[in-house]
């Protein structure tokens, strides 16, 4: 198909929550260096009256080879990321204790619509087999647990197990110097 197709069914199939293409050049980006790569290969080149002239690209031999090697590789081997938000709680002794709370508290609530809008869309195709949503099951599951994780924390937070202050942190800093 061609990119542009490619993007929208990326977007209408939910996929664009793995693979970021908000920006419909990534797409391209990513179909010349595949082309590159000799991973796919030009098809045919569609022209009609109405529309600009469109490149159709179809998977290659070799990318058939390089998705299989890819896939089982990714599924076999955890990869080390780096997502924003362990990051950020590496840094949350830089703003208040009741700053965090606040921000947390939103995360959390924000994490409870999108779960609940996740479940929901998993059911608009009711017989879609298993296989096809072992992405979407693997991302619930993870905001699920990062969801009680963030509760927890909210816990320790309100009862006070979990605080600080600018001279504790100076203190625990001189404490490690």
């Amino acid at each position: 198909m061609h990119p542009y197709r490619m993007h929208e069914m990326i977007k209408e199939r939910g996929k664009d929550k793995i693979a970021n293409v908000a920006a419909r050049n990534s797409v391209y980006q990513t179909i010349d260096r595949l082309l590159r790569a000799e991973l796919i290969a030009v098809r045919e080149t569609e022209r009609d009256e109405r529309r600009p002239e469109r490149t159709v690209y179809e998977i290659t031999e070799a990318g058939h080879a390089a998705l299989r090697d890819w896939t089982a590789d990714m599924l076999s081997s955890p990869a080390r990321e780096f997502p924003e938000f362990p990051a950020a709680l590496a840094s949350v002794m830089v703003l208040s204790p009741a700053d965090v709370t606040a921000r947390l508290e939103k995360r959390a609530a924000d994490l409870r619509d999108s779960l609940a809008a996740d479940r929901a869309a998993m059911n608009v195709v009711p017989d879609l087999p298993r296989l096809f949503l072992l992405d979407d099951e693997y991302s619930l599951a993870v905001r699920e647990a990062e969801l009680r994780w963030v509760e927890s924390v909210l816990a320790a937070l309100h009862s006070g197990e979990l605080t600080w202050s600018a001279e504790w942190i100076r203190a625990i800093a001189e404490k490690f110097a």
